[in-house]
């Protein structure tokens, strides 16, 4: 999430004059600046995760268009076993990513070539990362992953 701005009263003092109210009138802007601060980071946190979340969706659904290749790749009799493969690679993926893969690419601070940090999340979501980015780099991992069965593909269409 993005830091929040600060005000403090001392600042917005000399800008304001010497008046009697000068002080309230101070303390008063900065209320309201915070205030209008905070709103504006959290607006911020939920426009990116609602964006992260879409793209993942939208990444995760290339799953169905590597099924469907490979569908109508193989025939009629194999396409239960395309869709099974599928499914079982898009799940091993997830469980692997849950497990290993995000400590991985991400649990910093790591030795420079591999991360060791939010094994099987854990100590998750942190300051620099949320749920929302997970899914994200998760479907990006099994998206990357959904290209292995089209060789599976070209090993039915060879045998059937």
């Amino acid at each position: 999430m993005a830091s929040a701005m600060t005000c403090s009263a001392a600042d917005l003092l000399p800008h304001l004059g010497n008046s009697a109210n000068a002080t309230a009138a101070a303390e008063f802007i900065c209320g309201r600046f915070t205030a209008v601060s905070e709103y504006l980071s959290n607006t911020t946190y939920a426009v990116d995760s609602t964006y992260l979340l879409f793209s993942a969706y939208l990444v995760f659904a290339m799953q169905l268009g590597f099924a469907m290749l490979c569908a109508g790749s193989v025939r009629a009799k194999n396409t239960m076993n395309i869709m099974l493969t599928n499914v079982l690679d898009a799940a091993a993926g997830g469980l692997s990513y849950y497990l290993f893969g995000f400590a991985f690419a991400f649990g910093a601070p790591s030795n420079g070539f591999i991360g060791k940090h939010f094994f099987g999340l854990k100590e998750f979501p942190s300051q620099s990362f949320d749920y929302s980015y997970f899914l994200y780099q998760w479907a990006f991992a099994i998206a990357a992953a959904g290209f292995n069965p089209n060789l599976y593909c070209k090993v039915y269409i060879h045998t059937s």
